[in-house]
């Protein structure tokens, strides 16, 4: 039997709304910097110590964790993940 009330999925509706790609990159933004987060706390790093680590100042940092902020270069990206002793990678899906 065939649900008739099933409408599109909420990519469908995102992208009528023109809103996809902003909500994507929040989603993606917010992943990223727990996952920097997490990372510092296990090594234990302050955020004064991970932003001399990064070679950048404690308020590029806090935007850098700052999950609403999605305006993050991947240069930035990527000095934090050296600070941290990873590798950053980046693939389109």
């Amino acid at each position: 039997m065939k649900n008739e009330h099933l409408g599109s999925g909420f990519d469908e509706f995102l992208e009528e709304e023109g809103i996809r790609a902003d909500a994507e990159a929040t989603a993606i933004k917010r992943v990223i910097a727990y996952q920097i987060e997490l990372e510092m706390k296990q090594a234990k790093l302050s955020k004064t110590a991970m932003a001399e680590k990064m070679h950048t100042s404690r308020t590029a940092l806090d935007r850098l964790l700052d999950p609403a902020n999605v305006s993050v270069t991947l240069q930035t990206l990527e000095r934090a993940a050296l600070a941290l002793g990873k590798n950053l990678k980046v693939e389109l899906a």
